[in-house]
């Protein structure tokens, strides 16, 4: 065994010297290139989890841990009342039933219209069609908070061509109800909705057109074609456009504040975290008021508790989304 080992050495060293050291470099390179690598992906990693992982490791802590310096991650009185104070404050369960019903109505809607609306602008030509596409991009740019008076005072004096004003002498009033937020889904004009539609457009684009030719060659119309060949071959994209739409509706606090009234969504109940601890303390204490410390230990609470169920729809779904991914990357 040594001598096969020495004969080997032997060979490599003789390799090596024929070629002028090559072998030994590109050894060498490859090592320090993959040492590199390995420590950049670990260091964008440890970038991104680490304010994740103090959050969990605040949520375990009691109050007094905060103002100990010894205690950096782990908590030296670990507890689990910070979850309970938490479910309680913002009725966790309530608004997780909420959230949750909210979310897929709304992204199955938006996703719905947007590949409609992308299947349009990619397969058919109509008049201003680089208008309308060129209105498309400008959704995705134009921040919505720079629409926020007109959509408010669109669905409070909500009407139709003056059609409801006419016959009932007033317009109707459509906040504090899920309605506004609907139609502006159905509309493609929710949050994100522009992304969604080029992201669509584009993968149509891709997919050849050779496909719905031979559908129309066996005698199916423009819809038929789309319900039976085009939409099964989009399954990847609206999959990534489904799961990218649940995760920001189920964390947005600006449309639903401003449409959606009184419903109880832990979007909203997250924002107002603080406001319920300092009630709960002065019902209870007559008069005592939390610590910003104390504050921001519930909002990290808060905060695992709402992430912990996209954890999961990640960890169910991860395989099809990451298939989603590349596909629709091979296919643009």
């Amino acid at each position: 065994m040594n001598k096969r080992i020495r004969d080997k050495w032997k060979l490599a060293i003789y390799r090596n010297k024929q070629s002028g050291g090559y072998l030994l470099k590109k050894t060498i390179t490859s090592k320090i290139y993959s040492f590199l690598r390995a420590a950049l992906l670990f260091g964008v990693c440890f970038l991104i989890i680490q304010p994740l992982l103090n959050k969990v490791s605040m949520s375990f802590m009691l109050e007094k841990d905060l103002y100990d310096p010894t205690i950096i991650v782990v908590p030296r009185n670990f507890t689990t009342e910070n979850y309970k104070l938490v479910s309680y404050l913002i009725d966790y369960w309530k608004s997780l039933r909420n959230s949750l019903i909210f979310s897929v109505i709304i992204s199955v809607l938006q996703v719905a219209s947007a590949t409609v609306v992308g299947y349009g602008f990619a397969r058919f030509n109509f008049p201003l069609k680089k208008f309308w596409f060129a209105c498309v991009i400008l959704v995705i740019l134009v921040p919505p908070q720079t629409i926020l008076s007109s959509l408010y005072l669109n669905f409070r004096f909500f009407d139709i061509f003056g059609i409801v004003e006419f016959f009932t002498g007033q317009t109707i009033n459509l906040l504090k109800s899920p309605l506004p937020y609907m139609f502006m889904s159905l509309t493609s004009m929710g949050l994100k909705g522009g992304l969604y539609i080029f992201l669509i457009r584009q993968y149509y684009r891709g997919v050849p057109k050779e496909l719905e030719e031979a559908a129309y060659v066996d005698g199916c119309g423009n819809f038929a074609t789309f319900i039976r060949i085009m939409l099964p071959d989009a399954k990847p994209i609206i999959t990534s456009c489904f799961l990218f739409a649940f995760v920001w509706q189920w964390t947005d606090s600006f449309f639903s504040t401003m449409f959606l009234g009184d419903i109880s969504l832990l979007s909203r109940k997250l924002t107002a975290i603080s406001q319920l601890l300092g009630d709960y303390l002065n019902g209870i204490g007559g008069g005592v008021r939390a610590s910003i410390a104390y504050g921001q230990m519930m909002i990290s609470t808060g905060m695992i508790m709402a992430i912990i169920p996209l954890l999961l729809i990640y960890i169910v779904s991860q395989r099809a989304f990451v298939e989603s991914l590349s596909q629709t990357g091979i296919k643009m």
